[in-house]
């Protein structure tokens, strides 16, 4: 085994131990001696891939980010052709897909997020990005971001354990997030709403 596929393995088995310490103990348990313990590395070990706790927490982020971003990226790619608003379909499956994943997305978020909220610009720098993708091409971006919202509350309200509905309402609910037919008379109805004047005319002056 070279040095480039030993260190590759070393840092994923850090990086599991950590959202195994994270899932049973909490985030305040997370320390690099207890990765060492976790993993099977030693603590020297663990200190060449990652010098601090931070650097643990902030690798678990970009790693989530990685594997949703691939999934939107190959998304998009089939939506761009049969869906007359690929950005939101596609964001609306990426967040569908995360609702359904195993919790270590959430698990490196809450940890991340009690740790050191500072971390979060990595993804908020992100949505924010998305966001203004899925306002440009929507012929009503109120109601874009309205799908949108519902789709982020269905996921954390999920991740959470804070959610009232089944797995079965969930995903029908994800599935109409998702179905274009079902928002656009929705959507005609904004286009044919007369737009309001910005500004009232001024009014006569009275005479003296």
């Amino acid at each position: 085994m070279d040095n480039a596929t030993r260190s590759e393995r070393s840092r994923n088995a850090a990086l599991e131990a950590a959202i195994a310490i994270i899932a049973r103990d909490g985030p305040g348990r997370l320390t690099l001696d207890a990765i060492a313990r976790e993993s099977g590395l030693s603590k020297g070990g663990v200190m060449h891939q990652f010098r601090t706790k931070e650097a643990v927490l902030k690798a678990l982020l970009e790693r989530q980010m990685a594997h949703f971003e691939e999934f939107s990226t190959a998304y998009m790619a089939k939506a761009s052709k049969i869906s007359a608003n690929p950005e939101l379909a596609t964001q609306l499956a990426t967040v569908r897909e995360a609702a359904s994943s195993p919790n270590s997305a959430a698990l490196a978020l809450v940890a991340a997020m009690v740790e050191n909220p500072g971390l979060m610009s990595l993804p908020r720098d992100r949505e924010m990005k998305r966001v203004a993708a899925i306002k440009a091409e929507a012929a009503d971006p109120d109601l874009a971001l309205l799908r949108w919202a519902a789709a982020r509350g269905l996921l954390l309200s999920g991740l959470f354990g804070m959610s009232p509905l089944s797995r079965a309402e969930h995903d029908r609910l994800f599935a109409r997030l998702l179905d274009d037919k079902q928002w656009s008379g929705l959507e005609r109805q904004a286009a044919t709403r007369p737009a309001k004047s910005a500004a009232k005319p001024a009014a006569p002056r009275k005479r003296v």
